[in-house]
């Protein structure tokens, strides 16, 4: 149940800052739905109630592969982490701020 909400909460708040003018906050709210996301995929493999996913572990032991999807998603999530950052530095640098709204 908590990580539900926590889902929940990283989900709107990296929608809400997604939806902003300026390119940092554009990158923001990108890591709080990489976070979501991560968090989402450890929540629905079970790691909570199972052990963990070692050779020999048993019946028991966890599924890995919701694991090896949280890594991906954690790297794609830096990945645009540190594509949009070197955008609004760029875009900093050329027109002065990072603000979008008056770029054509």
């Amino acid at each position: 149940m908590s990580s539900a909400v926590m889902v929940g909460l990283l989900a709107a708040g990296g929608t809400y800052l997604v939806l902003q003018r300026g390119i940092v906050r554009t990158a923001l709210g990108f890591v709080l739905l990489g976070h979501a996301a991560t968090t989402l995929l450890i929540a629905a493999g079970g790691v909570g109630t199972r052990g963990v996913p070692f050779a020999g572990g048993g019946a028991d032991a966890a599924d890995p592969l919701p694991q090896a999807f949280a890594l991906t998603a954690i790297v794609i999530s830096f990945g645009i982490t540190a594509f949009l950052l070197a955008l609004a530095f760029r875009s900093r640098d050329v027109n002065g701020s990072d603000d979008l709204e008056d770029d054509r």
